[in-house]
């Protein structure tokens, strides 16, 4: 194996021990427990990362790959039927955030006092509100949103309504189950942005 093999093999290493750890301590968790968690040293990790900022964006990032969410929403825009398309979107965000709720919701949790957890979040958020605005340039393309919506309020209002912080309101404190909310945000949002199917 060659060195850079070793190196990259370590950084994901790391990163996934220190997604699960978080997953199960919360994003204030120290540098020298994701080393433990990791076995390796803490100046490994500024070796690979940089910074705690470094790592937390490297994380955020390794878990779309792990979890391949962006080929799973990239393969929605293959479907030609827009209600099928919207909903199939709809459900393969929904069991990713089933996924990432532990560490996201901490994510947020931080933003206001750690610059850090702030940046990695809006940079996958960034990313997941681009690729709704094209979801939702491709439902208008085919007819099937409703002429009351632009685009970009669109694209805006779908990042909302379904977003982790709606996610956990509905979950947590509504205690309602994953069935149901799920069920009732694909409804709710499929009636919101689109017309009656003909």
């Amino acid at each position: 194996m060659s060195s850079i093999q070793k190196s990259a093999d370590t950084q994901t290493h790391i990163l996934d021990a220190a997604w699960d750890l978080i997953s199960k301590e919360g994003a204030e968790v120290s540098l020298q427990d994701i080393a433990a968690a990791a076995g390796v040293s803490r100046q490994a990790i500024y070796l690979h990362f940089g910074s705690r900022g470094g790592l937390l964006m490297a994380m955020v990032k390794r878990a779309d790959i792990r979890f391949e969410i962006e080929e799973r929403l990239l393969s929605c825009l293959q479907i030609h039927d827009p209600y099928e398309r919207l909903e199939k979107s709809i459900a393969i965000w929904i069991d990713f955030v089933l996924t990432i709720y532990p560490v996201a919701s901490d994510l947020i949790r931080l933003r206001d006092t750690d610059e850090s957890a702030a940046n990695a979040w809006e940079d996958r958020m960034t990313d997941l509100r681009g690729w709704l605005k094209i979801l939702i340039t491709s439902l208008n393309k085919d007819g099937a949103l409703l002429p009351a919506w632009k685009t970009q309020e669109a694209a805006d209002y779908l990042w909302v309504a379904f977003s982790v912080q709606v996610w956990g309101l509905l979950t947590r404190d509504c205690h309602w189950s994953a069935k149901k909310a799920a069920k009732v945000l694909a409804r709710a949002i499929t009636r919101s942005l689109l017309k009656d199917p003909c």
